[in-house]
């Protein structure tokens, strides 16, 4: 699989990488994230990307792949507080959720830390920050990131603390495409791009129940683009090509519960970016249509 450097880090990764955020949320156990994690890093996905707040996600990461720590760069998350007694962005929950992800992961260090999705204001009141900034000088972290959208990944990307963004990005959100990545390719940032091909919303035909696909959903149903209406393997293509196609995007998760399901993805990244053609026309049907509130979605 191809690899790029990743922003100013030293790290080669593959285009695509795994998601933990389904099987976390979903409870599988680590049998089953062995399997599909075996799969995909055989194949050469060399990023595996989790968070303190995914349900049994690090743990059961750490369980089915620790014994392949050499083989792939990892990722985690921190901010949405898991210790009790202590809210979300205190320096002393944030402290204990590093060392508790380091242990559920079985690592002494992850190769990205990052702070995930708080507002601008807790990150210009700088805590946070110099928390990761401390995990880091300690070897906790090899680098640290921002995961999250809009006006507080702008100012990430403004202050010059965070190696990467991770930011949601997609056929069905597009705010960042002219709001960060200009500024995070100026700066010299890479970019992981979550809920790459929105999350598939698209399937749920006449009605969807799922709220956090929802928003997606909702927003497909009036860009009404003509490529969804076709062969659903190929559209599907066609959204994680698009997402692949934007300027300044090295990485691109995804997550699956399948571990066929990596062969098809990696088929499609093979198959490179998107035609520019159907690039801009994808960017013009956004222009035209998209609400003043489809932001980026955490």
């Amino acid at each position: 699989m191809e690899r790029v450097r990743l922003g100013k880090t030293d790290m080669e990764v593959s285009r695509l990488g795994f998601g933990g955020a389904e099987t976390g949320f979903g409870q599988h156990a680590a049998e089953q994230v062995a399997a599909i994690l075996n799969v995909a890093l055989d194949a050469g996905l060399n990023v595996v990307d989790t968070a303190e707040c995914y349900g049994t996600g690090e743990e059961t990461i750490g369980k089915a792949v620790s014994s392949r720590r050499s083989d792939y760069y990892l990722f985690t998350k921190c901010g949405h507080s898991v210790i009790p007694d202590l809210p979300d962005w205190d320096p002393r929950m944030l402290e204990q959720s590093i060392d508790r992800s380091l242990k559920l992961l079985r690592t002494d260090h992850v190769d990205l830390l990052q702070v995930h999705s708080c507002d601008e204001a807790i990150l210009r009141a700088g805590e946070v920050i110099e928390v990761v900034q401390r995990a880091k000088a300690a070897g906790k972290t090899r680098y640290i990131g921002y995961s999250g959208d809009g006006a507080a990944a702008h100012y990430a990307l403004q202050c010059g603390a965070f190696d990467t963004l991770q930011t949601s990005l997609s056929i069905a959100d597009q705010e960042g495409i002219d709001l960060n990545l200009p500024l995070a390719r100026a700066q010299g940032v890479g970019v992981i791009v979550k809920r790459s091909i929105a999350n598939a919303a698209w399937r749920y035909g006449a009605t969807c129940d799922n709220d956090y696909h929802r928003p997606y959903w909702e927003r497909l149903r009036v860009l009404d683009y003509p490529f969804l209406k076709g062969d659903p393997a190929e559209a599907a293509a066609t959204a994680l090509r698009f997402t692949l196609s934007l300027p300044g995007v090295q990485n691109i998760l995804i997550g699956t519960t399948n571990p066929g399901r990596w062969k098809e993805n990696m088929a499609t990244i093979a198959r490179g970016p998107l035609p520019q053609a159907e690039v801009d026309a994808i960017r013009a049907r956004w222009k035209a249509v998209a609400k003043p509130d489809w932001v980026g979605q955490i």
